[in-house]
């Protein structure tokens, strides 16, 4: 009779934790959509209905594979449907206020200025989306964090980044130019010109100038942990625009294995440099000026114990010093390659704008090496900077996610719902930028951000808000220095080799390269 009460309790409490279980699961892929879906419909949001478990994931890959699979019919900067297919035709079909479903998770568009202004401001109620785990192996530190622990880590960070900082890395940014220059003069000076993909060639200049500026290493010494992070976005960028099983990155896949193998490879290769740096702190060699010094500087606090002596309280362990590493090696490599490519893009195509810009550098300082504060007077080389940022924004969207229902503009939200701010939209927008918003027109910058913008909070190419892009200023100098060895030293225009594909993998960047013509600048031209 005991033996069979003790198995009707089991069973009892095996079909409480199967009840329990399923109802989880019908809440997470249809119960909490369909609530989500009535509740964002009345808030005047459209789009498709909600399909189960998968949403629009299986429409966006297959459109954002059609338009993908060959490049545009023409240079235009109107790139939106090659793109973003599926954003484009939502669009489209439901208007910019609009949703779309990512597995039984809702997006809702936000691109009016005001409204875009309240998301940035409202850092507590609009967070960065929660990472799927594997997502977090390619994305983390300081840009993942929230509250407190951002707020600390942001402080932490900042004086690296400062101009008194940036002024000391400028030698460090040259010295990297100058080697790429070095090699595209030995290659033209055979022929007179030659082509060049310059997409591959910024790429491994911006990892150098990382490496140099922030680490204290050159591009060799840091190529392993570059070819690593880029066979890691290849294999991570997949998983976002599919739905996360809970659980999945445990179970051993050959691509969560090779995830995992990655993360900790390139995790030791960083340890590397952060024990050679700290064992030459400890013997008192001089060190550089660099983020590497600043991050192992602010881990440690010196505080009198009462006794004359110190003890050392640490701030910032080994795995918070290695995901800032990763993350400034990700991030800022890729930025700056972006912007650079298709600034030299953009100047290749419009020959006018290429030469006032050089006019301008070699007035400003000729054939010399710019210091810091000379990049100050190159006001028509950051107006080209900013309209290439505005076309061709490194990021082209952004997410946040709702923490708690919020009251925007007259809408409220409900807690859980993705907010997307479509930069590139935004960016191209006729009623914000004029009739000519989605043309090359750096004149628009000539008198500020503000004036071209009309007021407007629609130019965020770095971000906007208390969690602005911690790195713009640094990613701003090393284009401005790159460009000004590049113009001193050759002109270049559009190989006819060349296919208009921009892609949004990682950040923008040409889908199958940027061959360029190079030819080396005579002297007095």
């Amino acid at each position: 009779m005991e033996e069979n009460n003790i198995l009707s309790i089991g069973i009892s409490l095996l079909c409480v934790v199967l009840f329990s279980v399923s109802w989880k699961i019908v809440n997470w892929v249809w119960l909490n959509p369909k609530k989500f879906e009535r509740l964002l419909r009345n808030q005047g949001f459209d789009g498709n209905s909600y399909r189960l478990l998968h949403g629009d994931t299986k429409d966006r890959a297959k459109m954002t594979m059609e338009a993908t699979s060959k490049p545009m019919p023409n240079l235009s900067n109107d790139f939106l449907p090659h793109t973003l297919a599926f954003f484009h035709h939502t669009i489209s079909n439901f208007g910019k206020k609009c949703m779309v479903w990512n597995g039984p998770l809702p997006s809702v568009s936000i691109a009016e200025p005001d409204l875009v202004r309240e998301v940035f401001m409202k850092i507590n109620q609009f967070q960065k989306p929660k990472s799927n785990p594997i997502g977090m192996k390619l994305v983390s530190g300081l840009i993942i964090l929230e509250g407190n622990a951002w707020t600390q880590r942001r402080k932490l960070l900042t004086p690296a980044f400062h101009f008194d900082k940036l002024k000391f890395m400028v030698p460090a940014i040259w010295e990297s130019s100058k080697e790429m220059i070095k090699e595209w003069e030995e290659l033209a000076s055979k022929t007179g010109s030659c082509e060049i993909e310059v997409w591959s060639s910024l790429q491994k200049l911006s990892a150098d100038m990382i490496s140099r500026s922030a680490f204290g290493s050159s591009y060799e010494e840091g190529k392993t942990i570059f070819d690593l992070i880029t066979e890691q976005i290849k294999i991570v960028i997949p998983v976002f625009n599919s739905v996360y099983i809970p659980g999945w990155r445990f179970l051993p896949t050959k691509r969560n294995r090779r995830i995992t193998k990655i993360d900790r490879e390139i995790k030791n290769l960083l340890k590397d440099i952060i024990d050679k740096r700290k064992k030459a702190i400890k013997t008192q060699e001089k060190t550089k000026d660099d983020l590497l010094n600043t991050l192992l500087e602010s881990s440690y606090e010196q505080e009198d114990n009462g006794h004359g002596n110190k003890k050392k309280d640490i701030h910032l362990n080994i795995e918070e010093i290695l995901d800032e590493c990763k993350l400034f090696y990700l991030a800022g490599q890729d930025t700056t390659a972006s912007l650079l490519v298709w600034t030299l893009i953009m100047l290749a195509k419009h020959q006018t704008w290429q030469q006032l810009a050089r006019e301008e550098i070699f007035n400003a300082f000729g054939d010399k090496i710019p210091q810091f504060h000379d990049l100050n007077h190159l006001k028509i080389v950051n107006m080209i900077l900013q309209e290439v940022l505005r076309l061709y924004p490194p990021v082209i969207e952004t997410n946040r996610q709702v923490t708690q229902d919020t009251k925007i503009g007259n809408m409220i939200l409900p807690a859980g719902v993705v907010v997307n701010i479509p930069v590139l939209l935004m960016h191209h927008d006729e009623k914000i930028w004029g009739n000519d918003a989605k043309e090359f027109n750096p004149y628009r910058f000539s008198e500020g951000i503000s004036k071209a913008s009309k007021g407007n909070m629609s130019f965020f190419a770095f971000g906007w808000g208390p969690r602005i892009c911690i790195g713009s200023n640094f990613a701003m100098i090393e284009a401005k220095l790159t460009l000004v060895c590049i113009l001193q030293r050759f002109v270049f225009e559009l190989s006819p080799s060349y296919l208009h594909a921009p892609s949004a993998i990682g950040s923008l960047r040409p889908q199958f390269g940027a061959p360029i013509i190079i030819r080396p600048r005579i002297m007095g031209s």
